[in-house]
């Protein structure tokens, strides 16, 4: 028999699989307070949560028989992956359920903001008939950005276009065919900001979009532009977006995601251009009972079937295979992550993977997927997972292609990466040294040696003395201490590059102030996510392969 706890408020109906099966136990204990699901979290051998339930490395510690945590919903911000992933439990999500509610409610809140239908409500609920205080907008021929073409994007798109209105899309991963296909025009952000009478918000929450609708793009908008956020709070910044609207720039704004949740701004609470409403996206009744079916049958599938679909942090390996390929799967997760950065961040159209020495009589599908990950998780983030990863790329259509050389690139161990959109490529080459660990051996064409760093400061410049001198004295006068320095050039006196390591983050001044040395081409930030974490993640073996 398995034992399932149930700790937030989920769909009864949608958890009909796993409450009609023979071999399972539900327990359902929503609200309980953190001291007592301690107490009992080590009988179960599956969670499921929502987002109230907070599941932490503290609490997994209790957590003896646990293989498989379930969120009912996409996202994971309330779960410790990483202590999951240490502690050999399988984190499962339900990606694909609410895709039609959080659709609907962006539309929902359009037509709200356009029409302000909630200011009219709250007036003449109040007694008041006031017909000329709440002249809206119409959507018909109005031009709509669309931030972001996932399925929620895509789909908001579609029935938009039902409205009559021109759509505008911007998605690293959108092409020109797929957009023709979907009659609409694929488009930059600066261009949304020019052109679009609606702009609404579909993208993850990454480095890369964290607060970018902000005071600069504010101002290069049409005045009078509405904003709709059913995404991820902290896409937009929410102080220069109230600016923007107390200015007249930005007509209003209609949030259903916050910053800091529960929201208690007054700026955006009490602002009457401003609709709010809590988190709702994936608030719908059918939406509640998909999710919950999803995991649930899911469940079932791991604990009885030993299969595995939506996992969040890996797919099923043997302890052995664990063994062998942990070093490489940290390094190749790192290699994606710094390719498409070096890429100018763009989403590849091409990619190509090469593995050499001892990698070639090894089975390398966990590999390939996990260098993928890293590459598509620049953009996607926790939406991308080592079981998706394929699926995402085919959607996308972009090609990958991967070789297995027995020619000798001077290490036991070695794997390069290269990733193309139009004319520019970035390569990487990395192997790990006997005792040594993780390198990147290679940028591009340069030589080089370095251990993967949370902070990589790139340099290119002119090969001529006293350039490692001022580099290194101008981030001192900026406080920033260096960890280590490589250079790699081709030829005495040409082209070449430095790459440093860092304690701390630089800002863009300090970058700006790098290149204006003379013989400076190029300076580029690379930041690597989970540097820290990775290496100690060594999944039990034992609990694999009971998953």
């Amino acid at each position: 028999m398995y034992k399932v706890l149930v700790t937030d408020g989920i769909s009864q109906t949608g958890l009909k699989d796993l409450l009609e099966h023979p071999n399972f136990i539900v327990d359902r204990q929503p609200t309980l307070p953190v001291e007592e699901l301690k107490n009992i979290i080590g009988e179960y051998d599956a969670l499921i949560v929502r987002s109230q339930t907070k599941v932490t490395a503290e609490l997994l510690e209790a957590a003896h028989r646990l293989q498989v945590i379930a969120r009912a919903g996409v996202g994971v911000d309330n779960i410790d992956v990483n202590a999951a992933t240490r502690k050999g439990i399988i984190v499962i999500n339900a990606p694909g359920a609410n895709t039609i509610a959080a659709t609907e409610h962006t539309l929902a809140m359009m037509l709200a903001l356009a029409r302000k239908i909630p200011q009219a409500h709250q007036k003449t609920a109040g007694g008041d008939w006031d017909r000329n205080s709440f002249k809206g907008v119409e959507l018909y021929k109005k031009t709509l950005g669309v931030v972001g073409m996932g399925k929620i994007g895509t789909e908001v798109a579609k029935r938009a276009k039902a409205f009559g209105m021109n759509i505008l899309g911007f998605d690293p991963y959108l092409t020109e065919e797929r957009a023709k296909k979907l009659g609409m025009t694929k488009a930059s952000l600066d261009l949304i900001a020019k052109e679009s009478d609606f702009i609404t918000i579909h993208t993850p929450l990454t480095n890369d979009t964290r607060g970018i609708i902000n005071e600069e793009f504010f101002k290069k908008t049409k005045k009078g532009v509405r904003f709709v956020n059913c995404a991820r709070g902290g896409i937009i910044d929410e102080k220069a977006l109230v600016r923007a609207i107390q200015s007249g720039q930005v007509a209003g704004a209609a949030l259903d995601v916050f910053e800091k949740e529960p929201v208690a701004d007054p700026e955006l609470l009490q602002n009457p251009n401003i609709v709010v409403t809590p988190h709702l996206g994936a608030s719908t009744v059918e939406a509640q009972e998909k999710v919950a079916q999803e995991v649930s049958a899911e469940i079932i599938e791991i604990l009885e079937a030993k299969n595995i679909q939506h996992a969040v942090n890996m797919p099923q390996m043997s302890g052995e295979t664990q063994a062998k390929l942990q070093p490489y799967l940290l390094l190749g997760d790192h290699v994606g992550q710094l390719a498409v950065q070096l890429l100018n961040k763009q989403a590849p159209t091409k990619i190509e993977i090469n593995y050499y020495g001892d990698l070639i009589d090894e089975d390398t599908e966990l590999l390939t997927r996990t260098i993928l990950k890293g590459i598509l998780s620049y953009h996607l983030s926790d939406s991308v997972n080592l079981i998706n990863v394929l699926h995402l790329l085919k959607e996308q259509g972009v090609p990958y292609n991967v070789q297995k050389n027995a020619t000798n690139k001077g290490f036991a161990n070695y794997l390069e990466l290269s990733v193309s959109q139009s004319n520019e490529t970035a390569k990487i080459g990395a192997t790990v040294l006997n005792g040594y660990g993780a390198r990147i051996v290679k940028i591009n064409q340069y030589r080089i040696d370095i251990k993967p760093e949370k902070y990589l400061l790139y340099i290119k410049h002119h090969d001529v003395p006293g350039m490692i001198g001022k580099v290194g004295s101008l981030l001192g006068d900026f406080q920033i201490n260096i960890g280590t320095m490589q250079v790699g050039r081709t030829e005495i006196g040409g082209e070449a590059i430095m790459v440093l390591t860092l304690d701390k983050t630089v800002e863009n001044e300090v970058l700006r102030a790098i290149e204006r040395i003379e013989g400076i081409k190029e300076t580029q930030l690379l930041e690597l996510e989970n540097v820290e974490t990775f290496a100690s993640e060594r999944v039990e073996p034992h609990k694999v392969e009971s998953i």
